[in-house]
């Protein structure tokens, strides 16, 4: 491409291998990094090309397609994406979901009232809220946030990577690289494979380096990126893509029924 390709992507651990090296594989990738949700926001109002996006904004939209086989994903507990609780799930009335998020927020909805047969009142977590200050019964963290929450009084944290892969048997994709209708990547695409591969390489070079700013152990982020993340988008996880697709549309969280491209 001749134009600088503009790509949002999210701030958080999970995403350091996806985005190491590669700027350096394209060098007309302007990269901007924010939340999950300000990253949606922006690809939708045309300000980006290619985004790290939720994938219920990438059903949301309705026009966007997919950088082949890149994903955020885990088959089984995922280690961010945590409802704290301070009662057990039939219990639940009031759930605090996090701005930050838009899939997880989505997750939990669709694990309370399919799984659990719960409608409970979803009140927003403000993203510069402390949710110790918070009354409700439940709260939803994610990213680094919930990789190293400690809340009092909140005795119970249920992994939601885990509540999905039991119930449902297959993985969850939180995230896709999404590219905006109209952009043609032409060779800058494969520069998002190669940065995959390239940070997979170096998961525990980017733990060394990320651990202290987090105030997390670099053994933990580094089992976290090499054996908990799943960076691929195979079939199995693109069965989980359409399972969550079609619960997602069955309680009214998605207008658009898109097939993932």
């Amino acid at each position: 491409m001749s134009h600088r390709v503009r790509v949002g992507a999210v701030n958080y651990l999970n995403a350091k291998p996806l985005v190491e090296g590669l700027t350096a594989f394209a060098p007309d990738i302007d990269l901007h990094l924010d939340l999950p949700s300000r990253l949606a926001d922006r690809m939708a109002d045309g300000e980006l090309d290619v985004g790290l996006i939720p994938v219920v904004e990438f059903f949301r939209a309705g026009s966007y397609s997919l950088v082949p086989n890149i994903a955020i994903a885990s088959r089984g507990p995922v280690l961010s994406v945590t409802l704290f609780s301070r009662v057990p799930w039939p219990e639940i009335r009031t759930v605090a979901l996090d701005e930050g998020s838009r899939s997880s927020a989505a997750l939990t909805q669709i694990l309370l009232r399919k799984k659990h047969g719960i409608v409970p009142q979803i009140e927003p977590l403000p993203i510069d809220v402390p949710a110790d200050d918070l009354t409700t019964d439940a709260v939803l963290l994610i990213g680094d946030k919930a990789m190293r929450a400690c809340l009092p009084g909140f005795d119970f944290a249920f992994d939601l990577g885990q509540e999905w892969t039991d119930w449902t048997g297959l993985p969850f994709v939180y995230a896709v690289w999404a590219v905006r209708e109209g952009v043609e990547l032409g060779e800058t695409a494969a520069a998002f494979e190669r940065a995959k591969r390239f940070g997979l390489s170096r998961a525990g070079q980017i733990a060394a380096r990320e651990a202290p700013l987090l105030g997390l152990d670099p053994g933990y982020c580094r089992r976290y990126l090499s054996n908990i993340i799943r960076y691929d988008l195979g079939p199995q996880e693109r069965a989980g893509l359409e399972r969550y697709r079609t619960l997602a549309a069955e309680i009214g969280l998605i207008e658009c029924v898109a097939a993932t491209r």
